[in-house]
Protein backbone atom coordinates (compact mmCIF):
# COMPACT_ATOMS: atom_id res chain seq x y z
CA UNK A 1 0.00 0.00 0.00
CA UNK A 2 2.65 2.24 0.40
CA UNK A 3 3.23 2.62 -3.21
CA UNK A 4 -0.26 3.15 -3.77
CA UNK A 5 -0.23 6.06 -0.87
CA UNK A 6 2.16 7.60 -3.49
CA UNK A 7 0.33 7.81 -6.22
CA UNK A 8 -2.95 8.69 -4.02
CA UNK A 9 -1.39 11.73 -2.11
CA UNK A 10 -0.78 13.43 -5.65
CA UNK A 11 -4.05 12.77 -6.58
CA UNK A 12 -5.72 14.34 -2.90
CA UNK A 13 -3.52 17.48 -3.91
CA UNK A 14 -5.23 17.33 -6.90
CA UNK A 15 -8.27 17.00 -5.81
CA UNK A 16 -7.76 19.89 -3.13
CA UNK A 17 -6.70 22.88 -6.00
CA UNK A 18 -10.50 21.26 -8.24
CA UNK A 19 -12.54 21.94 -5.24
CA UNK A 20 -10.91 25.28 -4.87
CA UNK A 21 -11.17 26.25 -8.81
CA UNK A 22 -14.61 24.32 -8.76
CA UNK A 23 -17.69 27.07 -10.20
CA UNK A 24 -19.31 27.57 -6.57
CA UNK A 25 -16.31 28.44 -4.72
CA UNK A 26 -14.37 30.25 -6.57
CA UNK A 27 -16.66 32.95 -7.68
CA UNK A 28 -17.43 33.28 -3.95
CA UNK A 29 -13.33 33.77 -3.20
CA UNK A 30 -12.99 37.49 -3.55
CA UNK A 31 -16.58 38.25 -1.02
CA UNK A 32 -14.98 35.72 1.41
CA UNK A 33 -11.84 38.05 1.04
CA UNK A 34 -13.97 40.82 1.25
CA UNK A 35 -15.95 39.53 4.45
CA UNK A 36 -13.20 39.05 6.25
CA UNK A 37 -10.81 42.02 5.84
CA UNK A 38 -13.47 44.68 5.71
CA UNK A 39 -12.40 46.00 2.42
CA UNK A 40 -14.22 46.11 -0.55
CA UNK A 41 -13.92 43.70 -3.42
CA UNK A 42 -13.27 46.93 -5.95
CA UNK A 43 -10.82 47.84 -3.67
CA UNK A 44 -9.17 44.32 -3.02
CA UNK A 45 -8.69 44.14 -6.63
CA UNK A 46 -7.19 48.14 -7.38
CA UNK A 47 -5.52 48.24 -3.93
CA UNK A 48 -1.17 47.33 -4.22
CA UNK A 49 -0.82 49.07 -0.80
CA UNK A 50 1.79 47.02 1.05
CA UNK A 51 -0.06 46.78 4.49
CA UNK A 52 -3.12 45.92 2.92
CA UNK A 53 -1.56 42.86 1.31
CA UNK A 54 -0.30 42.43 4.32
CA UNK A 55 -3.68 42.56 5.76
CA UNK A 56 -4.91 40.10 2.79
CA UNK A 57 -2.39 37.09 3.65
CA UNK A 58 -2.73 37.19 7.39
CA UNK A 59 -6.21 37.19 7.48
CA UNK A 60 -6.14 34.20 4.24
CA UNK A 61 -3.88 32.51 6.23
CA UNK A 62 -6.03 32.07 9.49
CA UNK A 63 -9.30 31.33 7.49
CA UNK A 64 -7.64 28.67 6.15
CA UNK A 65 -6.24 27.48 9.42
CA UNK A 66 -10.33 27.29 10.24
CA UNK A 67 -11.08 25.19 7.01
CA UNK A 68 -7.81 22.93 7.62
CA UNK A 69 -8.92 22.09 11.20
CA UNK A 70 -12.54 20.69 10.38
CA UNK A 71 -10.75 19.27 7.04
CA UNK A 72 -7.97 17.02 8.61
CA UNK A 73 -10.21 16.72 11.79
CA UNK A 74 -12.63 14.67 9.61
CA UNK A 75 -9.63 12.78 7.76
CA UNK A 76 -8.58 11.75 11.02
CA UNK A 77 -12.16 10.58 12.34
CA UNK A 78 -12.68 8.90 9.30
CA UNK A 79 -9.41 6.57 8.95
CA UNK A 80 -10.04 5.67 12.14
CA UNK A 81 -13.65 4.44 11.38
CA UNK A 82 -12.11 2.53 8.47
CA UNK A 83 -8.80 0.95 10.80
CA UNK A 84 -11.96 -0.07 12.87
CA UNK A 85 -13.87 -1.56 9.92
CA UNK A 86 -10.98 -3.06 9.02
CA UNK A 87 -10.05 -4.54 11.78
CA UNK A 88 -13.28 -5.86 12.50
CA UNK A 89 -14.77 -7.43 9.12
CA UNK A 90 -11.71 -7.63 6.87
CA UNK A 91 -8.52 -8.32 8.73
CA UNK A 92 -5.48 -6.07 6.86
CA UNK A 93 -6.74 -6.78 3.26
CA UNK A 94 -9.03 -3.75 3.02
CA UNK A 95 -10.09 -5.13 -0.60
CA UNK A 96 -14.01 -4.52 -0.17
CA UNK A 97 -13.54 -1.03 0.98
CA UNK A 98 -11.18 -0.33 -1.71
CA UNK A 99 -13.96 -1.02 -4.15
CA UNK A 100 -16.52 0.74 -2.58
CA UNK A 101 -14.38 3.27 -2.51
CA UNK A 102 -13.91 3.03 -6.08
CA UNK A 103 -17.37 2.93 -6.94
CA UNK A 104 -18.67 6.07 -4.97
CA UNK A 105 -15.12 8.08 -6.79
CA UNK A 106 -16.62 6.68 -10.06
CA UNK A 107 -20.46 8.45 -9.43
CA UNK A 108 -18.91 11.73 -7.32
CA UNK A 109 -16.51 11.94 -10.86
CA UNK A 110 -19.91 11.86 -12.72
CA UNK A 111 -21.15 14.44 -10.76
CA UNK A 112 -18.55 16.57 -10.93
CA UNK A 113 -18.14 16.83 -14.69
CA UNK A 114 -22.37 17.15 -14.69
CA UNK A 115 -22.87 14.43 -16.39
CA UNK A 116 -25.15 13.04 -13.50
CA UNK A 117 -27.23 15.02 -11.73
CA UNK A 118 -27.79 14.24 -7.27
CA UNK A 119 -30.24 16.95 -5.63
CA UNK A 120 -28.77 16.20 -2.02
CA UNK A 121 -25.44 17.50 -3.55
CA UNK A 122 -27.04 21.00 -5.10
CA UNK A 123 -28.45 22.36 -1.96
CA UNK A 124 -26.58 25.10 -0.77
CA UNK A 125 -25.06 24.18 3.25
CA UNK A 126 -22.73 27.22 3.94
CA UNK A 127 -23.27 28.82 6.89
CA UNK A 128 -24.60 32.81 6.75
CA UNK A 129 -22.64 35.13 8.32
CA UNK A 130 -24.54 38.52 8.36
CA UNK A 131 -22.09 40.26 10.51
CA UNK A 132 -18.08 40.75 9.97
CA UNK A 133 -15.78 38.46 11.89
CA UNK A 134 -14.30 39.92 15.34
CA UNK A 135 -10.70 39.79 14.88
CA UNK A 136 -8.60 36.87 14.15
CA UNK A 137 -10.57 34.94 15.56
CA UNK A 138 -13.52 35.04 13.77
CA UNK A 139 -11.70 34.80 11.11
CA UNK A 140 -10.61 30.82 12.38
CA UNK A 141 -14.23 30.66 12.77
CA UNK A 142 -15.60 31.79 9.46
CA UNK A 143 -13.13 29.21 8.30
CA UNK A 144 -14.30 26.47 10.07
CA UNK A 145 -18.36 27.52 9.21
CA UNK A 146 -17.23 27.73 5.24
CA UNK A 147 -15.05 24.13 5.90
CA UNK A 148 -18.17 22.80 7.44
CA UNK A 149 -20.93 23.91 5.44
CA UNK A 150 -19.68 22.17 2.76
CA UNK A 151 -20.33 23.89 -1.10
CA UNK A 152 -22.05 21.36 -3.45
CA UNK A 153 -18.86 20.94 -5.67
CA UNK A 154 -16.61 20.37 -2.32
CA UNK A 155 -18.51 18.04 -0.77
CA UNK A 156 -18.44 15.25 -3.28
CA UNK A 157 -14.75 16.17 -3.84
CA UNK A 158 -13.81 16.18 -0.24
CA UNK A 159 -16.19 12.83 0.66
CA UNK A 160 -13.98 11.32 -2.33
CA UNK A 161 -10.66 11.34 0.00
CA UNK A 162 -12.98 10.79 2.71
CA UNK A 163 -13.92 7.61 1.50
CA UNK A 164 -10.26 6.81 0.24
CA UNK A 165 -9.30 7.31 3.29
CA UNK A 166 -11.33 4.85 4.83
CA UNK A 167 -9.97 2.45 2.38
CA UNK A 168 -6.28 2.52 3.67
CA UNK A 169 -6.33 4.40 7.32
CA UNK A 170 -2.50 4.04 7.77
CA UNK A 171 -2.71 6.58 4.73
CA UNK A 172 -5.65 9.10 5.54
CA UNK A 173 -4.70 11.82 7.73
CA UNK A 174 -1.86 12.16 5.25
CA UNK A 175 -4.33 12.39 2.15
CA UNK A 176 -6.37 14.93 4.29
CA UNK A 177 -3.58 17.41 5.16
CA UNK A 178 -2.26 17.03 1.17
CA UNK A 179 -6.42 18.03 0.21
CA UNK A 180 -6.27 20.87 2.25
CA UNK A 181 -2.84 22.29 0.80
CA UNK A 182 -4.08 21.74 -2.25
CA UNK A 183 -7.10 23.69 -1.34
CA UNK A 184 -4.71 26.52 0.31
CA UNK A 185 -2.17 26.97 -2.52
CA UNK A 186 -4.43 28.53 -5.08
CA UNK A 187 -6.57 30.44 -2.60
CA UNK A 188 -3.18 31.97 -1.34
CA UNK A 189 -1.56 32.60 -4.28
CA UNK A 190 -5.09 34.02 -5.84
CA UNK A 191 -5.19 36.43 -2.89
CA UNK A 192 -2.42 38.21 -4.23
CA UNK A 193 -4.12 38.21 -7.79
CA UNK A 194 -7.49 38.93 -6.92
CA UNK A 195 -8.13 40.61 -10.07
CA UNK A 196 -7.41 37.52 -12.26
CA UNK A 197 -10.37 35.48 -10.88
CA UNK A 198 -12.99 36.77 -13.49
CA UNK A 199 -10.89 35.09 -16.19
CA UNK A 200 -10.18 31.80 -14.43
CA UNK A 201 -14.11 31.83 -13.56
CA UNK A 202 -14.49 31.52 -17.55
CA UNK A 203 -12.75 28.33 -17.83
CA UNK A 204 -14.34 26.40 -14.45
CA UNK A 205 -16.90 24.17 -16.19
CA UNK A 206 -14.07 23.05 -18.12
CA UNK A 207 -11.83 22.92 -15.30
CA UNK A 208 -14.34 20.63 -13.54
CA UNK A 209 -15.08 18.37 -16.76
CA UNK A 210 -11.12 17.13 -16.68
CA UNK A 211 -11.34 17.05 -12.72
CA UNK A 212 -14.27 14.84 -12.90
CA UNK A 213 -13.04 12.71 -15.64
CA UNK A 214 -10.07 12.04 -13.72
CA UNK A 215 -11.76 10.94 -10.57
CA UNK A 216 -13.42 8.42 -12.78
CA UNK A 217 -10.63 7.15 -14.28
CA UNK A 218 -8.56 6.38 -10.75
CA UNK A 219 -12.03 5.19 -9.04
CA UNK A 220 -11.29 2.47 -12.03
CA UNK A 221 -8.24 1.83 -11.32
CA UNK A 222 -8.89 1.92 -7.51
CA UNK A 223 -12.10 -0.65 -8.78
CA UNK A 224 -9.70 -2.93 -10.64
CA UNK A 225 -6.79 -2.84 -7.66
CA UNK A 226 -4.87 -1.33 -10.40
CA UNK A 227 -3.98 1.26 -8.60
CA UNK A 228 -0.74 -0.38 -6.92
CA UNK A 229 0.35 -1.61 -10.43
CA UNK A 230 0.27 2.12 -11.97
CA UNK A 231 1.93 3.59 -8.57
CA UNK A 232 5.12 0.71 -8.93
CA UNK A 233 5.16 1.33 -13.13
CA UNK A 234 5.71 5.11 -12.13
CA UNK A 235 8.32 4.57 -9.57
CA UNK A 236 10.31 2.66 -11.27
CA UNK A 237 10.11 5.34 -13.70
CA UNK A 238 11.74 7.98 -11.84
CA UNK A 239 14.08 5.49 -10.34
CA UNK A 240 15.35 4.14 -13.64
CA UNK A 241 15.38 7.94 -14.78
CA UNK A 242 16.67 9.47 -11.98
CA UNK A 243 19.86 6.50 -11.73
CA UNK A 244 20.09 7.29 -15.81
CA UNK A 245 20.96 11.27 -14.59
CA UNK A 246 23.47 10.39 -11.86
CA UNK A 247 25.05 8.18 -14.62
Amino acid sequence: MVETADLTIWLALGAGMLSFLSPCTLPLFPAYLSYITGVSVKDLELNKDAKIKSKLLIQAVLFLFGVSLVFIGLGVGVSFLGQWIQGLLLGDSGEFIQRIAGIFIIVMGLFVAGWLNITTFMKEKRFQFTKRPAGYLGTIFVGMGFAAGWTPCIGPIFASILVVAASNPTQGALYTIFYVIGFALPFLILTFFIGKTRWIVRYSGIIMKIGGTVMIFMGVLLFTGQMSRISSFLLRLVQDTWFANLG
